[in-house]
């Protein structure tokens, strides 16, 4: 089986509290610009979906419900840590420390703190069900008293708004979820926004090393609130329309009407002005799941002198064919970066539709 990597999308915030560095250069993700349009529906049969196609590159953040475990700490003289002891387990959410919500960093530390030597009950997520454990918090002298664990609860990156629904206001970006890089597991959204952003410099991509889109993004220039992180993407309400002016709507085609041939994938390289650049579907896999619905490769040789075809930061880029909305991109083949997988624009809605 190929290697394949996400081509972007946010990464851990490595910072205390929630704050956010002012502008962060990560990969990231782009997409199109521009309008198109599809012929007008039969009238006497069902009316097809329309999408207005986005493709911008935006600053994502996002908290998490509760705080995901990404790390135990090791064994010290024979001692299990405090998190080990108590059955924690890596990709545990904690939700609430003696009763009380904790949503960050801080709410747990300040719990151990107020519990002192006495055990303290813990009620976390564990896969689709509810835990309770009994934890005993270790004092460290200075640094208080610690849980032995490495806890998680935000995410920040750059990453591409896929499409924006007319009708609802909704938007759908990434084409995949937001996934703990560590625990590979989705992070639980409690909150979430997208900003401004703009691409400054392209690494490009090699056999066996992907390269990405570098840029920054305002982090007080929001855009539109998210409320959903699931594996078809992310969802959210647009709160400032400047992101769609002058896009027009779309069909979306349905799977039916998906073929292998020439396309458009539109990305922005530079800049916050996205572009149409050629590829062509090469497969379409029947039941395909988890962002691997389509395979693209790219064509146009502007494209692949300026990235060497897909790179980190262009997952969400929109595909075009025959003037419909037909997907977007998710992956990158780490041994072939001309080629990589893109997920249905008819999946995402109607995973968009089922979050509601």
């Amino acid at each position: 089986m190929e290697q394949e990597e996400r081509p972007g999308g946010p990464r851990p915030a490595r910072m205390a509290a929630r704050a956010l560095a002012a502008a962060l250069a990560l990969a990231l993700t782009v997409g199109l610009g521009g309008s198109a349009f599809a012929a007008a529906p039969d009238p006497g049969g069902e009316q097809p979906s329309v999408l207005v196609p986005v493709g911008r590159a935006v600053g994502i953040k996002l908290f998490s419900d509760g705080v995901m475990v990404v790390g135990l700490a090791p064994e010290a003289d024979g001692t299990e840590s405090p998190a080990r002891a108590c059955g924690l387990r890596v990709g545990d959410v904690i939700t609430q420390i003696n009763g009380e919500e904790v949503d960050s960093i801080e709410e747990v530390r300040q719990a151990l703190q107020e519990a002192g030597d006495e055990p303290l009950t813990i009620q976390a997520i564990r896969g689709d069900r509810k835990i309770e454990l009994t934890a005993a918090p270790a004092g460290t002298g200075e640094s208080g008293y610690q849980l032995g664990a490495w806890i998680r609860d935000s995410m920040a990156g750059i990453g591409t708004v896929t499409w924006y629904d007319p009708a609802t206001g909704r938007f759908a970006a990434l084409g995949h979820g937001v996934s703990d890089v560590d625990t590979g597991l989705l992070m639980p959204l409690e909150s979430g926004s997208i900003m401004y952003a703009s691409v400054s410099g392209v690494k490009k991509g090699e056999q066996g090393a992907p390269g990405q889109l570098q840029g920054s993004f305002r982090v007080d220039d929001d855009l539109g609130e998210l409320w959903a992180n699931t594996g078809c993407g992310i969802f959210g309400t647009l709160t400032d329309q400047s992101l769609i002016q002058g896009l027009e709507p779309v069909e979306v085609a349905s799977r039916d009407q998906v073929k292998v041939g020439p396309v458009q994938i539109w990305s922005t390289v530079d800049g916050d002005q996205p572009r149409a650049y050629q590829a062509e579907i090469v497969r379409v896999y029947p039941g395909g799941e988890d962002g691997r619905d389509l395979m693209v490769r790219i064509t146009d040789p502007a494209l692949l002198e300026a990235t060497g075809g897909i790179v980190q930061g262009m997952s969400g880029s929109p595909i075009l064919q025959d003037g419909r909305l037909v997907g977007a991109v998710t992956h990158v083949l780490i041994d072939d970066p001309t080629r990589g997988y893109g997920i249905l624009a008819q999946r995402m809605l109607e995973q968009g539709e089922e979050c509601m």
